[in-house]
């Protein structure tokens, strides 16, 4: 027997899907109303929308050829200004080498002034003592050589060339020297080296008297000492030892070659040592006397040569020997 559905349940579930299907809808239309729908329009350019865009174009042209003749002009300005600029640096040079060498011609007149100075050195109160206030020299040089020293220091080159060539003339030439200081305060004999010919006196100065002078004439007479034939030394060691702010002293430096290698190196080495001192002048003037043995020879010259700039910087004056006799 077929049993049939009850028609009630049916009619239940067929409102319910028609219920969900209108749920549905609403919900479909409550979304789709809150969003308006976007319209795009393309809107036409019209004649007058180009003729304005021209007219701006225009104006921008306009505008861009004001500014190019601006900056034309602004470069040309510039360009003036850096030759003004030129001129004035060129200028500028100009007065600074003027003053440039203004300077230089002031640095040579004081050069000039100071070399005055120690050339006016005058008889001092000691000297004045020694020789009488009424001792008057016709001139404080003598061939060339200035003779106002209170103290004298020979530097005599002993080498084998002077003992065996020129060692007669050195005797003569050192009783020439003695001869023109009629007193002196003190005298002092070293070789080249340094080395004392009284070595008794060694640091101390030899008094004067005729009778000294005989003996050393007669002490020098047969002198013999090691030397290397450059004064370097022996002008070192009488500098050093008996250089006195209160005393005026002069070096004989007798010799005949130079064996050295450097003239620049012994005249900044004397130099250093025979500094120059508050009035412009030189610890010690420096006087030198060539001896023709090396005539010639590069030896010779280099001696000649060091002794001119030696004597020039130091106020003393180089005699150089035409012969031995």
């Amino acid at each position: 027997m077929i049993r049939r559905r009850n028609l009630e349940e049916i009619g239940l579930s067929f409102l319910d899907v028609i219920c969900c299907g209108f749920g549905a809808i609403i919900l479909l239309l409550m979304i789709v109303k809150t969003v308006e729908p976007i319209r795009i329009e393309e809107r036409m350019i019209t004649r007058e929308d180009l003729v304005e865009k021209r007219e701006e174009l225009y104006e921008i042209q306009g505008q861009t050829r004001i500014l190019k003749r601006q900056l034309t002009d602004e470069e040309r300005q510039l360009t003036r200004e850096l030759a003004e600029l030129a001129k004035v640096e060129r200028d500028i040079n100009d007065i600074l080498g003027r003053h440039r060498a203004t300077e230089e011609d002031a640095e040579f007149q004081r050069v000039q002034r100071e070399r005055l100075v120690r050339a006016k050195q005058s008889l001092t109160a000691e000297m004045e003592r020694l020789l009488g206030v009424d001792f008057v020299r016709a001139s404080n040089t003598i061939g060339g050589v200035t003779v106002d020293s209170e103290y004298i220091i020979f530097v005599i080159d002993t080498s084998g060339s002077m003992r065996t060539y020129a060692w007669s003339a050195v005797q003569r030439k050192v009783r020439e020297a003695l001869d023109i200081y009629p007193r002196v305060r003190g005298i002092q004999i070293m070789n080249d080296m340094g080395d004392y010919m009284y070595p008794e006196y060694a640091g101390r100065w030899i008094e004067d008297s005729v009778a000294r002078r005989r003996d050393m004439l007669r002490r020098l007479a047969g002198w013999s000492a090691n030397s290397n034939s450059s004064p370097v030394e022996g002008i070192q060691q009488a500098i050093n030892t008996y250089y006195s702010r209160d005393r005026k002293i002069s070096i004989y430096v007798f010799g005949d070659d130079f064996s050295g290698r450097s003239i620049e190196r012994v005249v900044d080495t004397v130099d250093h040592v025979n500094r120059i001192v508050e009035d412009g002048s030189r610890r010690v003037r420096i006087h030198g006397v060539g001896f023709p043995v090396q005539m010639g020879g590069a030896s010779g010259a280099r001696f000649a040569a060091l002794m001119r700039e030696l004597t020039i910087r130091n106020d003393g004056t180089f005699v150089g020997l035409p012969t031995l006799q």
